[in-house]
C-alpha cells in the first residue's frame, strides 16, 4: 500500500522537478512510511511513498521494464498478479522482482491501456511510456484507491490525495462553491468532483491518458453489470454454492502478505463472514480487532467478542471514552476535503488499534451494497409504488435536493412520493438554495449540479429492477464517495493497509447480476447471502439486528461538542461565504430546544467550518497528526 503523485508537461528543470515531486510525496508520507521513490525525466515526474507488503525487500518503486522505457508508480494490490506473471513469462518477459507492481509494466508493454481491465485488485497507478511520451493513469473498478488530478490545459498534476496537488500549487487552488453544495447534500464530495475548482477525481472504473499538446482523454474501462432476470429461474442451491465459492475465493485471494495480517470484527454479518473464511484458511489464529463505546446503545463489542470466541480468533478489543474534541480535530484532519460521515471516528480508532499488531487488515465493507444489507432498502421497497418514468426520477431528485427552488413545487413533491423519491431521501439531505435556505442564493448553479448528480446515476438504471438499481446507484456513488474514502483515509493515517474482499472483481460481477429480489425484499435483507453463509458464521450472527458503525453524536452535541454547535450561531467568515446565517441559526435553535433533530446537517456544517479553517492555516501541506489511542 502506498501513495503516489506526479506531474507531466510542467516546464521545469530536472532539479526543480525533483524538488517538487519530493514535496508532493512528503505531504502523503503517512500512506507509505517505509520508503520513497522518484522518477524524473524530460516532461515527467512521478513519485511514491511505500508501505511494504509484498516483496518487502525487492519491490521498491518506481519499477521499469527491461529497457527502462516504461516506468510505473503504484498504490494498491493486484490479487491476480501470479496468474498474470505466468502468462507474461510464457511470452518472454523477464522479471527483476517478485512484486505485483512489476506485472503492470510488462502487461502495459503487451496491451497498452487495454491492460487495465485485466487487473483484479485495488489500485491507482501511473505509467510513463518514454517512447511514446504518454502517461496512463488508472483507478480500480469500484474505487477502493483514490486518485485526483488537475488539468491545466498544457499540463497534468495528480496524486492519491489532494494534499499533493495543494503542495504543488500552494494557495492557488480555490474552493468550488458548487461543490460545497454537493457536499452539504451528500455529506461527502462525489466523483468526479473535488472541493477545489478545476480538480477532479478519476472515477472508479476509468483510466486517463495524457500526451503533450493533447487534452487528457478519460475513458470508462468497466461498467457494473446489470441484474439478469433469467438467473431467478436457476436452482437456488446452485446459486448458493456458487456464491459460497466466490466468497471463499475472494477472502483467500486477499490473504497474501509478507507482514502481519488481521481483520476488523464488529460481530455483524459481513465482518463475521470475512473472519470465518479467514479462519478456515489461516495456519494460525486469526487476529481480530474491535472497539466499543461506553454508551451501550453504540457498543458492538459484546457481539464481536462472542463471534471471536466461537471462531477462536486472537481478539483485541478496546472500549473507548475519547477526548471528543481532540478526536474530532484529529479525524477531520485525515481527510483532504470536507467529509461528514461521523463513523470515520470509530473506523480510525479500530484502525489504530489494529496497527499496533498488524500491517494489513481485512474489512467487511461492500457487502451491504452488493447483497442488499441496508435496512433503508427494505423500507423503500415496502412502499409498493411503481418505479416511475425517467422524467419522474429526475423530478424526484430535484424535489428532494431542492424542494423550494422553482414554482409548481407541489408537482415535484408529489414525484418525491415514488419509490425513487423515498430512496433518494435516504442518501440526500435537502439543501435549500432560495433566500432563507442553508445555502446562499448567490449560487443558483448549485441546484443544477446536485440535481444532475442523482439524475445521472438514476437515469442509468432504466430497464433494471428497482431493488437492483438502488444497490447499483449506491455502488457507484455512496460506496466510493463515502465508505471507501472513509476506510482509505483513516487506515492510511496510521499506515495500515485495509483490504476489502467483498469487492473482489469476480464476486462483484456475480452479485450484481443477481435479480434484486434474490438479494433484498421489503421483509428480508441479504436473502441469498444469508443462505450462502449458513454454517460458516455462528448462528447468532444471522439473527442479530443490523446496528451500523456509529457514534453517540446526539449525546456529544449536548455535551462535549455543544460548543461547536453553539459556535454556528456566529459562523466564521469562511463559512459565511457559503451559508445563509439566519437559516443556520434556525437549525441550531430548533435542534438545541429539541424541536427537530438537525444533527446530520449540523455535523456537515461543523466539519465544513473546521476544514475551511484548516485549509487557511495550511494544514494540507503536511500529513495529518495522529492522536494517541484513548481508552
Amino acid at each position: 500500500m502506498c501513495g503516489i503523485a506526479g506531474f507531466a508537461g510542467v516546464p521545469l528543470g530536472q532539479a526543480e522537478s525533483a524538488d517538487r515531486i519530493r514535496s508532493m510525496c512528503d505531504a502523503i508520507r503517512h500512506r507509505g512510511p517505509d520508503s520513497a521513490g522518484y522518477f524524473v525525466a524530460d516532461g515527467i515526474a512521478m513519485g511514491m511513498r511505500r508501505l511494504s507488503i509484498i516483496d518487502v525487500g525487492g519491490g521498491q518503486q518506481p519499477i521499469s521494464n527491461e529497457d527502462d522505457s516504461v516506468t510505473v508508480v503504484f498504490n494498491g494490490e493486484i490479487y491476480n498478479h501470479h496468474e498474470l506473471r505466468r502468462e507474461l513469462e510464457s511470452r518472454g518477459h523477464r522479471f527483476r522482482t517478485h512484486s505485483d507492481t512489476e506485472v503492470l509494466v510488462h502487461l502495459y508493454e503487451d496491451l497498452g491501456s487495454a491492460m487495465v481491465p485485466r487487473l483484479h485488485g485495488m489500485f491507482a497507478f501511473s505509467i510513463w511510456d518514454g517512447r511514446r511520451k504518454t502517461l496512463l493513469i488508472a483507478r480500480d473498478h469500484t474505487g477502493m484507491k483514490p486518485l485526483s488530478y488537475l488539468d491545466t490545459g498544457s499540463s497534468l498534476v495528480y496524486g492519491s490525495e489532494l494534499r499533493s496537488l495543494w503542495t504543488f500549487h500552494p494557495g492557488r487552488l480555490r474552493v468550488d462553491a458548487d461543490t460545497v453544495m454537493r457536499y452539504l447534500a451528500f455529506g461527502y464530495v462525489p466523483e468526479p468532483y473535488s472541493i477545489f475548482a478545476g480538480v477532479k477525481k478519476l472515477p472508479p472504473g476509468h483510466l486517463l491518458t495524457w500526451s503533450a499538446g493533447q487534452a487528457p482523454r478519460v475513458e470508462r474501462y468497466w461498467s457494473a453489470p446489470v441484474a439478469e432476470p433469467d438467473i431467478a429461474k436457476r436452482d437456488v442451491r446452485e446459486l448458493v454454492e456458487t456464491l459460497r465459492e466466490r466468497l471463499d475465493f475472494a477472502v483467500g485471494s486477499h490473504l497474501e502478505s509478507e507482514v502481519p495480517l488481521g481483520a476488523f470484527l464488529s460481530g455483524g454479518l459481513d465482518s463475521s463472514t470475512v473472519v470465518a473464511l479467514m479462519c478456515r484458511r489461516a495456519a494460525g489464529r486469526v487476529k481480530t480487532f474491535s472497539i466499543g463505546f461506553a454508551e451501550s446503545e453504540f457498543d458492538e463489542s459484546a457481539a464481536a467478542r462472542a463471534v471471536a470466541r466461537e471462531l477462536g480468533t486472537q481478539h483485541t478489543e478496546l472500549i473507548v471514552k475519547p477526548d471528543v474534541e481532540a478526536m474530532f480535530e484529529a479525524v477531520a484532519a485525515m481527510f483532504d476535503e470536507p467529509f461528514a460521515d461521523s463513523s470515520a471516528i470509530p473506523t480510525f480508532l479500530v484502525s489504530q488499534l489494529a496497527r499496533q499488531a498488524v500491517t494489513v487488515a481485512l474489512s467487511g465493507d461492500g457487502g451491504d451494497e452488493l447483497f442488499g444489507g441496508y435496512t433503508r432498502y427494505s423500507r423503500t421497497l415496502s412502499g409498493g409504488a411503481g418505479a416511475g418514468s425517467l422524467w419522474g426520477k429526475i423530478l424526484t431528485a430535484a424535489a428532494l435536493c431542492l424542494p423550494h427552488f422553482a414554482p409548481g413545487r407541489g408537482r415535484l413533491l408529489d414525484a418525491g412520493r415514488s419509490r425513487w423519491g423515498r430512496y433518494a431521501a435516504t442518501v440526500v439531505q435537502p439543501v435549500r438554495l432560495d433566500e432563507g435556505g442553508v445555502a446562499l442564493p448567490a449560487n443558483p448553479s448549485g441546484q443544477r449540479h446536485i440535481e444532475a448528480q442523482l439524475a445521472e446515476h438514476i437515469a442509468a438504471q432504466v430497464g433494471e429492477d428497482f431493488a437492483a438499481s438502488m444497490m447499483r446507484v449506491d455502488l457507484q456513488t455512496y460506496l466510493p464517495g463515502d465508505i471507501l474514502t472513509k476506510v482509505d483515509r483513516t487506515s492510511m493515517a496510521v499506515s495500515l493497509e485495509a483490504r476489502v474482499p467483498f469487492l473482489d472483481f469476480d464476486l462483484v460481477d456475480f452479485a450484481l447480476r443477481l435479480p434484486g429480489s434474490m438479494r433484498v425484499t421489503a421483509n428480508e435483507t441479504k436473502r441469498l447471502f444469508r443462505k450462502a453463509i449458513a454454517g460458516i458464521v455462528p448462528t447468532a450472527v444471522q439473527s442479530r439486528p443490523k446496528m451500523g458503525f456509529s457514534i453517540p453524536l446526539e449525546i456529544w452535541f449536548r455535551h462535549q461538542l455543544r460548543h461547536r454547535v453553539e459556535a454556528l450561531r456566529q459562523p466564521s467568515l469562511d463559512l459565511r461565504e457559503f451559508v445563509d446565517v439566519p437559516a443556520v441559526n434556525r437549525l441550531v435553535f430548533e435542534h438545541v430546544i429539541g424541536r427537530r433533530d438537525h444533527s446530520v446537517m449540523l455535523w456537515r456544517l461543523i466539519v465544513l467550518d473546521n476544514w475551511l479553517a484548516a485549509l487557511k492555516r495550511g494544514a494540507l501541506l503536511s500529513p495529518p497528526a495522529v492522536p494517541v489511542l484513548a481508552a
